[in-house]
């Protein structure tokens, strides 16, 4: 008996010791189990508004459907080999590419200066970044109206109305190839920069203050502040700016549309605008869809590439 009163204690601690540890996975998985109920719609939505669709586009890529058959032929790769054959197609697929990294880049020039200039104290800072932010509260597509009028290449446009004064001929903005292209990329970069600054600025005012002091009584002047300690702190804020500014600029549609209806020729024809085009107003689902599967394929090649290497920039710098 002796014996069995020494052995007894540490049998019902272990005993407990289990049924806590059995109690503890049961929660945890129930836990577990009930998160997985919040991602359920989350995965309804994903599958139903992107999967299924996807499918479909890449299915349609190799069939003659035109949105009316009910069971459409096989053609094979046929759409894909129209595609590059059209001119249209490359030029709206070359200018589409030149337009997203051209803002990407140009917008970042100028948002991180201006955020920088933006974050320091002056009279009425406020009022300026308020100013800055505007452009992008109003729709693209008003703004592209409005610049149309503002840019057109008749002498009644704004400013070959202003030049007009000064005995300068009218100036063909928006009807000659080159000068069109570049009157997007500069609306688009004058409504996005002002965005962009204010991210920057969000991440700037949540910067330490204590390393830019310590920087400052080091003897460091603002060209090192800014290369040594500013830029590699914004690498965060640049990939989530250059993820918006490139995504947005290869899925662009609105503002080429308003300003210049894509033209003179095919010049500011984006991709967008010509899988809408060949998709609704010719009736061509099979060549649209084509062009939606390249156009997926090219987008994800560049974000995973952007991606890739703003990793590598922030692992450099960390």
């Amino acid at each position: 008996m002796a014996n069995a009163t020494t052995v007894e204690p540490p049998a019902v601690a272990r005993n407990l010791r289990t049924a806590t540890r059995t109690r503890s996975r049961y929660g945890r998985a129930r836990e577990g189990f009930a998160a997985y109920w919040f991602v359920v719609p989350i995965l309804i939505v994903f599958v139903v508004l992107y999967l299924i669709p996807m499918a479909q586009s890449i299915y349609y890529s190799f069939t003659d459907y035109n949105g009316y058959v009910s069971t459409p032929a096989f053609v094979g790769f046929k759409n894909y080999i129209t595609i590059w054959r059209d001119s249209s197609m490359v030029s709206a697929f070359g200018f589409t590419l030149f337009y997203a990294v051209a803002t990407a880049a140009i917008v970042t020039g100028l948002a991180i200066p201006l955020a920088l200039v933006l974050n320091r104290r002056f009279v009425g800072r406020g009022f300026v970044r308020s100013v800055f932010f505007f452009p992008a509260v109003p729709s693209v597509a008003i703004l592209g109206l409005v610049w149309a009028f503002i840019l057109s290449p008749l002498g009644s446009g704004v400013i070959n109305s202003v030049i007009g004064q000064l005995g300068v001929a009218p100036i063909p903005w928006l009807s000659n190839e080159t000068l069109a292209q570049v009157s997007v990329i500069i609306v688009a970069v004058w409504s996005q920069t002002g965005w962009h600054a204010m991210l920057y600025l969000a991440y700037l005012q949540a910067l330490p203050s204590d390393i830019f002091e310590a920087a400052k009584i080091d003897g460091a002047n603002r060209w090192q502040e800014f290369k040594n300690l500013t830029l590699p702190l914004l690498i965060p804020a640049v990939t989530v700016s250059q993820l918006l500014l490139l995504t947005n600029g290869l899925k662009v549609y609105d503002l080429p549309f308003t300003l210049t209806h894509g033209g003179p020729g095919f010049a500011t024809r984006t991709l967008t605008q010509s899988i809408i085009e060949n998709g609704i107003a010719q009736s061509d689902v099979g060549k649209a869809s084509a062009l939606s599967v390249l156009f997926l394929i090219v987008v994800g090649l560049i974000i995973v590439g952007q991606l890739a290497l703003s990793r590598r920039l922030e692992e450099r710098y960390s």
